[in-house]
């Protein structure tokens, strides 16, 4: 229902009659009759009566007072409570990689339970492909994703990412490997005979591989697919093959991580969220935290 046709109604009530309401709200008389008329159809029963030349309510009308008066305390509760600049309240859905979450959405999620306990944090953990399919269907409110400088993602005009870090990636190899000197595709190269690991739920790095490896000149033998940086990394050790490791990362010994220069290959993260989304206080500030915390790099550069 309508709920400016409530609040003439409760107007009704306090000043009794149509007059004085049609002054008190800037509207003509007439116009306030014919809404009080479109509430009663719309309620099934007479909300008013007449009174010699004015008119009063019936009980029904008096009783849907009572509710009006409720309905419109809570629609103004609910502005209140989702104004821009109003104090942050309310669960926030959260849906992102594995290294997003416990580096930065973690530490973002302790500050939150001190600075605005009325904030709730739900976290799903998710690829990239797999959180902004979540966000596209309206089953989380922000997405952490990435993608590569030679791989970027589709540039969705419904939804507005915002950049967190970025990080460099190297190539991990076995610790006595000869990776040699030179360029990105020298070192390339090198590995053409190797087997090589991409990622088991995310298409992006191997997409990056195989581009590499064909301005090198070669098809990369992609045979294995892994999601943890630590099981590539057990995987390199047992002698399986090669394939992405971010620079800076503590690596197991047998492991090296071999720098890839001209061309860079460059992770960038993401907090992404849905047009108009972030005028609700909780994205709004749980999105600047994140930011600001991604702001001077991360201490570990996972995928």
């Amino acid at each position: 229902m309508e709920t400016r046709r409530l609040q003439l109604l409760v107007e009704l009530s306090r000043l009794g009659s149509m007059r004085a309401v049609a002054d008190q709200v800037g509207a003509t008389t007439s116009t306030v009759s014919q809404q009080i008329a479109v509430l009663a159809r719309e309620m099934g029963t007479a909300l008013i009566e007449p009174s010699g030349r004015r008119v009063r309510l019936t009980p029904a009308g008096r009783r849907l007072v009572e509710h009006s008066r409720t309905i419109l305390a809570s629609v103004e509760a609910a502005h209140l409570d989702l104004r821009p600049g109003t104090e942050p309240n309310g669960t926030l859905r959260v849906a992102g990689f594995a290294t997003a979450i416990r580096t930065v959405l973690l530490p973002v999620v302790t500050e939150l339970a001190v600075s605005h306990p009325q904030v709730h944090v739900l976290i799903r953990e998710h690829e990239p492909a797999e959180a902004l399919t979540l966000l596209a269907a309206d089953e989380t409110d922000l997405a952490l994703t990435y993608d590569y400088t030679l791989a970027p993602a589709y540039d969705d005009p419904t939804v507005r990412a915002t950049p967190l870090w970025t990080a460099e990636w190297g190539l991990g190899v076995p610790a006595g490997a000869d990776a040699g000197a030179g360029t990105t595709l020298d070192v390339f190269a090198r590995f053409r005979a190797h087997d090589w690991i991409v990622n088991s739920r995310n298409p992006a790095d191997e997409t990056v591989i195989r581009t590499l490896a064909s301005m090198a000149g070669f098809t990369p033998r992609v045979t294995h697919q892994a999601d943890s940086l630590d099981l590539v990394q057990g995987m390199i050790v047992a002698g399986l093959g090669v394939g992405f490791l971010p620079l800076g990362h503590t690596t197991f010994e047998g492991v090296r991580i071999v720098p890839l220069t001209a061309p860079h290959v460059e992770l960038r993260a993401y907090a992404v969220a849905r047009h108009g989304r972030l005028d609700w206080p909780p994205l709004a500030l749980v999105t600047d935290l994140l930011s600001g915390r991604a702001g001077g790099g991360l201490p570990r550069a996972d995928r």
